[in-house]
């Protein structure tokens, strides 16, 4: 079910990136060409972060970057940015992330499917680990497909 977002076409791999902002930069970037979100969409999640801290950094080296419908979300989307050196979101306890997994939701309901799936691949620790190890766009859609 994974697949249907998350696959060659939205997910990019990078060795490392200079801060927080460039890795949402990266991440969103599948998102725009699609126009699945605007930049403003962006714009919303940098600015709760520096508002709120990172409230999306959700374990240990896993960040899911996400904005409220009406700052820019077009339509039904996730990006996944894998980096191999992590970098800091300003979370003691997580921090550094190298999994980042954008959302962006049109309104309030249409992403539960989505968010069910994202929560059984983030429950399971085994797989989770898989992805923080991943080091290639083949290892990544394999475990996403099991989703």
């Amino acid at each position: 079910m994974l697949s249907q977002w998350l696959h060659e076409g939205t997910i990019r791999l990078q060795e490392s990136v200079e801060n927080w902002p460039q890795a949402l930069e990266i991440c969103a970037g599948p998102l725009l060409e699609a126009r699945v979100i605007i930049p403003e969409y962006v714009t919303a999640i940098i600015e709760q972060h520096q508002k709120l801290g990172p409230y999306y950094v959700l374990a240990p080296g896993l960040a899911m970057p996400h904005a409220r419908p009406e700052e820019g979300a077009q339509d039904l989307g996730l990006s996944l940015l894998k980096l191999q050196h992590g970098v800091n979101f300003g979370s003691s306890e997580h921090d550094p992330v190298d999994l980042i997994i954008m959302l962006a939701a049109p309104d309030k309901h249409s992403h539960i499917e989505m968010i069910s799936a994202l929560a059984e691949l983030f429950s399971s620790e085994e797989e989770l680990l898989s992805l923080h190890q991943a080091k290639s766009l083949e290892e990544i859609k394999n475990i996403i497909s099991r989703f």
